[in-house]
């Protein structure tokens, strides 16, 4: 089966009569690209940036179709970009309700289930764990400036290389136990609520930098809008995932 990397530049090209069926494309840019007269059944598309631009599908944009199904699907999603203290405080409430109960849905399914992958994706427990990660760059790291943010289980992308100011060493490279994991997630999350409980207007407008593009500026808000939007989409992994093992238990 052929593979294609980074390393291959297939920007501009043309296929014409190609059968790709069953094939997969992973963190790959597919932005601007046209397909005509394609059969598309059964394909199956996750793109977490849609918001940020246009889908079309036989000229129509829906990616407001999607946007407000997801809403309906996963309530408290629509709060994720709350503007002022309160609304954060009601979107940090609410996320962490719907994160206690799928926590629960997972502990009552076989032993083990947190550490299976579902098609190559990180299981639930590494979930969890780039969770911690994602706290630790943008509240830790952007939000509170500290000198060294990252807790050693936070799930770092294999292969990655020192990015957003991480040296890889701090990260342990030993697959930590299930309760360690959730140790270290309880600990992110009260730290997002602590800084939410009495946080201001003012506070929130305060300028701070990405942490990986420093050139490009962030606020204080924008920032715990990103960890929101992180909660959420790997949220919505992870109860896709459950649910395809789910299924394949009652099979």
């Amino acid at each position: 089966m052929a593979a294609f990397t980074r390393s291959d530049d297939l920007q501009g090209a043309t296929f014409v009569g190609a059968n790709l069926r069953g094939a997969r494309f992973v963190e790959s840019v597919l932005s601007a690209v046209v397909m005509r007269g394609v059969d598309v059944d059964g394909a199956d598309i996750d793109a977490p940036w849609l918001r940020d631009g246009a889908f079309l599908v036989n000229g129509v944009d829906v990616v407001g179709f999607v946007e407000a199904e997801l809403d309906r699907r996963f309530p408290g999603r629509a709060q994720r970009y709350a503007p002022d203290p309160d609304g954060l405080r009601a979107a940090w409430a609410v996320l962490q309700r719907t994160w206690d109960a799928t926590l629960d849905r997972a502990a009552a399914m076989p032993a083990g289930t947190v550490d299976v992958s579902v098609d190559g994706e990180w299981s639930f427990a590494q979930t969890l764990r780039h969770l911690v990660l994602a706290t630790d760059t943008w509240l830790g790291k952007a939000i509170l400036q500290l000198d060294q943010p990252f807790h050693p289980l936070g799930q770092v992308d294999s292969g990655a290389a020192a990015v957003g100011g991480r040296d890889l060493s701090v990260f342990t490279t030993r697959t930590p136990s299930y309760p360690e994991v959730l140790e270290a997630r309880a600990g992110r999350v009260a730290m997002v609520r602590d800084l939410l409980a009495d946080i201001t207007a003012e506070e929130l407008d305060a300028p701070r930098a990405n942490p990986h593009a420093p050139q490009h500026p962030e606020t204080v808000r924008s920032c715990l809008h990103v960890i929101l939007e992180e909660e959420w989409e790997h949220h919505r992994f992870a109860v896709r995932d459950l649910d395809t093992l789910d299924a394949a238990d009652g099979a």
